[in-house]
């Protein structure tokens, strides 16, 4: 049975990353948020793409569902600094 850590390696040793977070419990579905400059550019099904082709064979087969977040390192920061409340994206003051 694969598991989080597993799917997290996975992930970065063979997609460029920065940041990799990959949750689940039951062996079979999992959550992963992904950042990667790989996806500057690329549309989210590129992106996904991108994380699939990494996980190779590994999708489909010990890996039955993968729901994922993929974020651009611009992307992540701006969510990063929305969420903490740092900047106000809209410019509002």
């Amino acid at each position: 049975m694969v598991t989080a850590a597993q799917i997290k390696s996975y992930i970065e040793d063979n997609l460029a990353c920065d940041y990799v977070q990959v949750e689940g419990d039951d062996g079979q579905h999992f959550q992963a948020v992904i950042v990667s400059a790989e996806f500057t550019g690329q549309g989210m099904v590129r992106q996904h793409q991108l994380v699939y082709k990494a996980l190779g064979d590994r999708m489909g087969g010990e890996i039955h569902a993968l729901s994922m977040k993929t974020f651009t390192p611009e992307d992540w920061r701006k969510l990063q600094a929305e969420l903490q409340g740092d900047v106000d994206l809209k410019g509002e003051q």
